[in-house]
């Protein structure tokens, strides 16, 4: 008689909100095409009436890469909020359980902010599905602003609640913090469900022509964006003690590429933030200027990147749990940094470089250095293809819940 073995994610963790993220993420690199290949000089975005005329009368590059584009995005849509539907039901049971409790009063709290960084990621997502498939959007868009800002200022309370939970326990007793196991990035996941608010709060800012909802905007996800800020500071740094003293903790080494998406997702908030003062208030920044601070940001990218590679290839970490039998629910924060390199690459190249007239547009550097960001982007969807057949498909493993 054989045995049944359970799936790996039915041993369920809040850390598995990370695959609707990523899945939200791939969504997003595949709008890349769209925004920097779709004429659309009316608005700051493509939407479905610019994406059909460039359609009609654009090369056959251009109809294959609109259609690669659009099945992109449906799909990986699709993908995250299946994901985020099935982490809610997931998580509305793990409440009910010792496990849950156990999470609570650990370092691993910080794991439910996943929840809200998942749904901050939906939000976006579905704001770039109406973009491209729903006609005439444009039109009553001015309308979905405010209601925008109030699913992500709702969205941003409850991350700001989890946080608070938390800081309140550990901050006010001694003791309540095992910084024996702080020896990752995981700390920086309240960071990122911060910044993710803040740069879907940032969208009205670059796209209304009101200036109230441009206001609220700027200073709602400036105020999200510089909270974010504040934590990475103080989690980078106090994790970075424990990693030097105890070593990085294995199941956790992903997290140490955190940083990757969290600088691309502040970076479009700034960018956003700088077009509707620019389109609202008359202020100005350079061509040059927004070169070289994607260039910063891409370089942090970079530092951090090797690092944490660095770190999981010593401790063998793909050969174990991406490439090898073991599972870890960790594994799907390995998604995000490629997402957020493919994604940056884009603006680097695009905002940046043929913006300052430092390459021209379509040329044999241009497609060279997009070339990195289109593999990027497919590795990761290999990934999200492997973990997925990983971690739901029913064969036998040594699963590893990562906190």
């Amino acid at each position: 008689m054989s045995i049944q073995h359970a799936r790996p994610a039915d041993t369920y963790v809040p850390t598995y909100f990370l695959g609707s993220v990523g899945a939200g993420g791939l969504a997003v690199t595949f709008f890349m095409y769209l925004m920097f290949w779709v004429k659309h000089p009316d608005k700051p975005v493509p939407v479905f009436e610019d994406i059909a005329a460039a359609f009609a009368t654009g090369s056959p590059l251009l109809q294959a890469a609109i259609v690669v584009a659009a099945i992109g995005i449906a799909v990986f849509a699709v993908l995250n909020i299946k994901g985020l539907i099935w982490n809610l039901s997931q998580l509305s049971k793990f409440k009910r359980t010792e496990s849950y409790h156990k999470l609570r009063n650990s370092n691993g709290e910080t794991t439910l902010l996943a929840a809200p960084l998942a749904v901050a990621m939906s939000i976006n997502a579905a704001f770039i599905v109406g973009l491209v498939f729903v006609p005439q959007l444009w039109s009553i868009v001015e309308y979905l602003f405010p209601m925008a800002l109030g699913a992500f200022a709702l969205t941003g309370i409850w991350a700001l609640r989890l946080i608070g939970d938390f800081l309140g326990r550990v901050l006010s007793k001694g003791g309540l913090f095992d910084v024996t196991a702080h020896n990752s990035f995981a700390q920086m996941l309240p960071a990122f469900a911060l910044a993710m608010v803040a740069v879907g709060l940032s969208a009205p800012a670059a796209m209304s022509h009101t200036p109230a909802t441009v206001a609220t905007a700027l200073v709602l996800s400036t105020a999200f964006g510089t909270a974010a800020l504040i934590y990475t500071a103080l989690a980078v740094v106090t994790a970075f003690n424990s990693m030097l003293h105890y070593g990085t903790a294995k199941e956790a080494a992903p997290t140490l590429l955190i940083i990757v998406p969290l600088m691309t997702v502040l970076g479009i908030m700034v960018l956003r933030q700088d077009h509707g003062l620019h389109t609202t208030f008359d202020a100005h920044t350079s061509a040059a200027d927004t070169m070289m601070f994607l260039a910063r940001l891409l370089s942090v990218q970079l530092v951090f990147l090797g690092l944490g590679l660095t770190v999981l290839r010593r401790q063998g970490y793909f050969a174990d749990f991406v490439f090898g039998g073991k599972t870890s629910a960790g594994s799907y924060a390995l998604v995000c940094p490629g997402v957020a390199l493919s994604v940056m690459l884009h603006f680097f190249v695009n905002k940046g470089l043929v913006a300052a007239a430092a390459i021209t547009k379509y040329d044999a550097t241009y497609w060279a250095l997009t070339a990195v960001a289109l593999i990027a982007q497919f590795a990761m969807v290999a990934l999200v293809i492997r973990l997925n057949r990983q971690h739901f498909g029913s064969h036998a493993s040594q699963a590893v819940p990562a906190e």
